[in-house]
Order: C-alpha cells, then structure tokens, then sequence
C-alpha cells in the first residue's frame, strides 16, 4: 500500500507543477517481486487515488481491476527490461522540456552544475506514435545509461532508482529548461569549461560518492 500512496502523491505532484494538462502522463513503480504498479489510463493525475493504480506483470497483464492500463505501458515495460537497477519511471509533458523537444533541439548544455550532475546527458529521441511499440523502441539508442529522455513532439521521461528521483529528475528537466530558455533572450547562455567541468565530475565523486557514467558526461 505505502507504493500505491506514494505514486499517488507523485501524480498529484506533477499535476500541480503543471508538468501534465487534462489526462496525460503516466507513472510508474517496480516492485521487489518485479510486477509494476502503474497509473490507470484515461484519468486526471491531479485527482488519481488509490483505486487508480493497476498492478501489472511484465508482460502487461493486469490483476483483476475495472480500470484501463496506461496506453504508455510498453514503454515502461522497456525501460525495466533494459535496466535492472531502475524501480520507477514518470512520463510527463513539461512545456519548456517538451518545447524543446518538439524543435528538435537538445538540452544537452553545460550550464547548470545541478543539471550536468543531476540529470547527465539527455537524450533527444526520434518522434514515434504515442501508445505504440515504436515509442519504447525510440529509446534504444540510449536506453543503456540516460535517466533523462525527450521525446520529439509528445514529451518526456526520467527514470530513477526511486520514484522520488525520477520525479526530482523531471522536475529539474523542466527548471532547466526554462533557464536555457531565458537565455536566449539575453543572448545565449555561457557553458561551463570543459576543464571546469572535469573538476565538477571530480568533486562530485570526491564529495558526494557520484560517480557519472562516462556516456552520461557532458
């Protein structure tokens, strides 16, 4: 039960951050067992409960419920597949994050020390038709170390070892969107030297114990 309130505490997070409209979006959690507890389909996160979360295999069947699986649910399956380590991932479509990514253009910038830490690199996925295979298949390229995913013309996707990191990696997307794009107003932002950026990796190991994939570095 304490999975199921805390998805639904994350639902309602990214509803109020407005990083989803209406009914989109969906959310995610593995369970030790390695079933799925995922978020219904059709339904406003701002008002998901309880009874709106499906428990699910890992081949999308569902338990006994009058509810409809996420139409999003191959993706998710994929990402667990591909990523043992990852128990949670949030689908969402963040204005700023998904401007960009419907301008085909990368958020991958060495402007925020958080960001370059936080988030790595930030893949920019090829367009693929929402609810279909082709939309888990347009992650592949990068499905092996990125947390952070854009996807062209729909939208975005973090993953986490927690649910509580994938929603903190989606809100931090979403923040550093809106700062790059600020910057363009004001010319452009200035990015962090590669020898500044070499010391950030170092002091971050050094202080904190994190350790960037080399792929997922600036």
């Amino acid at each position: 039960m304490y999975l199921k309130n805390e998805l639904v505490h994350f639902c309602h997070k990214v509803y109020e951050k407005e990083f989803v409209a209406a009914t989109d979006g969906n959310l995610s959690v593995r369970l030790p067992d390695g079933t799925f507890l995922i978020t219904s389909s059709g339904i406003s996160k701002g008002e998901v409960t309880v009874e709106d979360i499906i428990h699910t295999d890992r081949h999308g069947n569902t338990r006994a419920t009058n509810k409809k699986i996420s139409t999003e649910f191959k993706m998710h399956l994929e990402i667990y597949r591909a990523r043992p380590e990852i128990n949670a991932v949030v689908h969402c479509h963040p204005v700023h994050a998904t401007a960009f990514a419907s301008s085909n253009r990368s958020l991958n910038r060495a402007v925020l020390p958080e960001a370059v830490l936080g988030l790595g690199r930030i893949a920019l996925c090829e367009y693929a038709t929402p609810s279909t295979r082709a939309l888990a298949e347009s992650l592949q390229h990068s499905i092996d170390y990125a947390n952070v995913f854009l996807l062209r013309n729909h939208g975005a996707v973090t993953v986490g070892t927690s649910l509580r990191e994938a929603y903190n990696r989606m809100e931090k997307l979403e923040h550093t969107a809106k700062v790059l794009w600020l910057t363009e107003s004001l010319g452009g932002a200035i990015e962090i030297s590669k020898d500044k950026l070499e010391e950030l990796y170092s002091v971050a190991a050094a202080t904190y114990g994190m350790e960037i994939h080399p792929k997922n570095r600036l």
